[in-house]
């Protein structure tokens, strides 16, 4: 049945972004048949994100990627990871054969034919006219790091015509992290992306609610241009190989005494309550971590949060040995990496500077100082239970007993996010399947057809 002009007058209506990209050639053997999928959808695409859980093979397909673009276009393609990661993943291109050569750069002078890799940290150093493609290795860069460097990424790199944002599922419920995911992609505006989908939720103009009746489109929005997925299943492919180990948790809970002007310890209800409880808990909890971490032989990863719990830790843990700020960038790489060659057996860190990107599958323990952050905790319990880990995860909290609360919300914050994920994934996964087994690049370009005919009036 032909359609009407009303169903083309809606079709021509509905909101998708259109592809600009190219169709790739032969692809790495090494890539699954879901990845491979994948990887010729964010070329045939052009601008693309990729929103997969850990362990899924992320480094492999922006490799794979970025092989293709370099090609395509006969010009270097960068690809941009956080801090100790980008020799990680020149590792990952001699493991999987990767055609192309492939760089570690310090500074635009390092920059060669075929893929080059530099940290963010280093951003500044380098120029978009150098190169023909952008990949962001953790995309949720745009959103976590300094305004300076999100701003740089949104206003000066987005001339480069084929890029890509790679990132462990971005926070769905963050409509400022999607907006920005979207604009760095050029497929719609932050601002636009809010007024088209969003309304303000209870007059706070900082929050914002998705439109009952935008829903569905919004979804579909989303499938037009990027990929979220926790388990190949999301797309209509087997889940074998892609089963997490078990995870334990244990709460390390401090006994808190009270403070001046009060009979007991309360709990901590507000911001400067919690940060009054780490401060006063701050030696007890170092003793308890120092003891969990030397109770084995085996690697171990602490998380602290203020620069005097990482110096504590330290100088009480035997062998130790602590990344931190003010450590410059280079030292800061090479403690990361020995870590991950197993050269030290006990990390101390902070998760903003060790808790993005990096494989860790050899260790199975960490002990870690929570806070309000749940992004933090999702970042820095996936460095270990990803897939590819064959032992349990050992989780140990350390926390002031006035820090329970804390606690308990990360615990359920994950029950919902979880949640969420599956409702996400039920949402796009027949969307995303359709758009990913598609066999061919569509062309809306502008074709016109009729001739233009000048007024009569305009001819006088």
């Amino acid at each position: 049945m032909q359609p009407t002009r009303y169903e083309e007058f809606i079709a021509a209506k509905t909101l998708a972004d259109s592809p600009s990209g190219f169709e790739p050639g032969e692809l790495n053997s090494n890539l699954f048949d879901w990845q491979a999928q994948i990887v010729r959808w964010a070329c045939i695409r052009g601008r693309f994100g990729g929103y997969e859980d850990c362990g899924m093979g992320k480094s492999l397909q922006e490799l794979e990627s970025a092989r293709l673009i370099a090609e395509h276009t006969g010009m270097p393609v960068l690809i941009f990871a956080p801090l100790a990661v980008a020799e990680q993943t020149k590792r990952e291109a001699e493991k999987f054969s990767i055609a192309a050569d492939v760089t570690v750069c310090r500074s635009a002078a390092d920059v060669r034919p075929g893929i080059n890799i530099a940290n963010y940290e280093r951003l500044h150093l380098f120029e978009p006219d150098q190169f023909g493609g952008l990949i962001l290795d953790e995309g949720s860069i745009l959103k976590s790091v300094d305004g300076k460097t999100r701003g740089t990424l949104l206003e000066h790199w987005t001339s480069i015509p084929f890029r890509q944002s790679w990132s462990a599922t971005p926070s769905p419920n963050d409509h400022m992290e999607l907006g920005n995911q979207s604009q760095f992609l050029g497929v719609m505006s932050r601002a636009e992306m809010l007024s088209t989908f969003f309304v303000h939720d209870g007059g706070e103009t900082a929050k914002w609610r998705l439109k009952g009746h935008a829903r569905d489109l919004f979804w579909q929005w989303m499938s037009s241009w990027c990929v979220m997925l926790r388990k190949p299943s999301d797309i209509g492919y087997s889940d074998h190989g892609y089963d997490l180990p078990e995870i334990e948790y244990h709460d390390q809970i401090v006994p808190a005494t009270a403070r001046r002007g009060q009979l007991f310890a309360t709990g901590a209800s507000t911001l400067a309550d919690r940060r009054a409880a780490r401060r006063d808990s701050l030696q007890a909890r170092c003793e308890r971590a120092a003891e969990i971490a030397g109770s084995q032989i085996t690697p171990c990863v602490i998380w602290c949060n203020l620069n005097i719990e990482g110096e504590t830790l330290a100088r009480i843990i035997p062998g130790a040995v602590e990344v931190a700020g003010r450590h410059s960038v280079d030292e800061k790489e090479e403690k990361l990496a020995a870590f991950t060659r197993g050269e030290i057996s006990t990390l101390i860190t902070k998760p903003k500077i060790g808790g993005f990107g990096l494989n860790w599958q050899h260790c199975a323990r960490t002990i870690v100082f929570p806070t309000d952050s749940f992004e933090q905790w999702y970042q820095m319990i996936r460095r270990f239970w990803r897939f590819g880990q064959t032992q349990t995860v050992q989780v140990h909290t350390v926390a002031s007993e006035e820090e329970l609360p804390v606690v308990l919300n990360l615990r359920r914050k994950e029950r919902e996010v979880t949640a969420m994920f599956q409702g996400i994934a039920a949402a796009m996964s027949e969307l995303s399947e359709a758009q990913i087994r598609s066999t061919r690049r569509s062309d809306k370009s502008y074709q016109p057809t009729t001739e233009m005919e000048i007024p009569a009036w305009l001819k006088k």
